[in-house]
């Protein structure tokens, strides 16, 4: 489902903009410089495709469903089935669990359990999978920085843009009428590149970095649930443990919508 929130950010912080514009007298037409554009946004582009390979470059574009299209987490109902998952180990065993995989989406604790139902001791599991927690954050911290990497090049774009504006407005002094465009293309380059990584570029990869948080957490919470089946834990204790993760309400910064 769409993210409201982030949708409305986006559009306020460019509206504001624009309207402060109009309301000082100023046109909108004037914001938008198709030369301005390129140099900044083309640039932008070029050096970001520089530095990080092809791959990342595709996720980050990938990654933005994450950002303006978000899946809420039912905690309750993850920390619901782990106790599920308890009651039948305590009743049956650990492989009576090989039944529910069929009925669990998340990869992760399902890879979790076929591991405890494979015997693997606890503390082997435990390793392994936050072995693949690091993995994981890793991988998505690189995608993050993919955006805050161009949100650090756009700004410099734009002073290159600037400075090829007055390049143009100092090689037409003798024609009055070529000046405005220079100008024009020297003030909008900087805006759009100071504007583009303070309103979206940075923006994007704090939210994709605030979202891998809450994924962390999620994952070692399942990691934790199923690491306490293993030990023979009370579901009780079980429960108490596992909602020690939610304690925090930033854990939970994923509105139901």
């Amino acid at each position: 489902m769409i993210d409201r929130g982030s949708i409305f950010g986006l559009i306020l912080g460019i509206t504001a903009i624009v309207a402060a514009n109009y309301i000082e007298g100023g046109s909108t037409d004037s914001l938008f410089q198709l030369t301005a554009a390129m140099i900044v946004f083309g640039g932008t582009l070029g050096a970001t495709m520089l530095s990080f390979p092809f791959k990342d470059i595709k996720e980050a574009i990938n990654s933005l469903k994450d950002v303006f299209w978000v899946s809420s987490t039912d905690y309750e109902q993850i920390i619901n089935d782990i106790i599920n998952y308890a009651y039948i180990v305590r009743k049956n065993g650990m492989l009576a669990l090989e039944d529910e995989l069929t009925r669990i989406d998340d990869p992760f604790l399902k890879k979790s359990i076929r591991l405890a139902i494979d015997g693997m001791n606890p503390k082997l599991l435990r390793q392994t999978m936050e072995q693949e927690n690091l993995v994981y954050e890793e991988n998505k911290k690189r995608i993050a920085k993919v955006f805050e990497t161009a949100g650090g090049f756009a700004p410099t774009i734009g002073i290159i843009g600037a400075v090829m504006g007055l390049i143009q407005v100092m090689q037409n002094l003798s024609d009055p009428s070529k000046l405005g465009a220079g100008i024009a293309v020297a003030f909008v380059a900087t805006i759009y590149g100071v504007g583009s990584a303070n309103l979206i570029l940075l923006p994007i990869s704090k939210r994709l970095l605030n979202k891998l948080h809450s994924d962390i957490i999620i994952r070692e919470m399942m990691l934790e649930g199923v690491i306490s089946i293993q030990l023979g834990l009370n579901p009780y204790y079980i429960d108490e443990k596992l909602r020690a993760f939610l304690q925090d309400s930033k854990y939970k910064y994923e509105e139901k919508i």
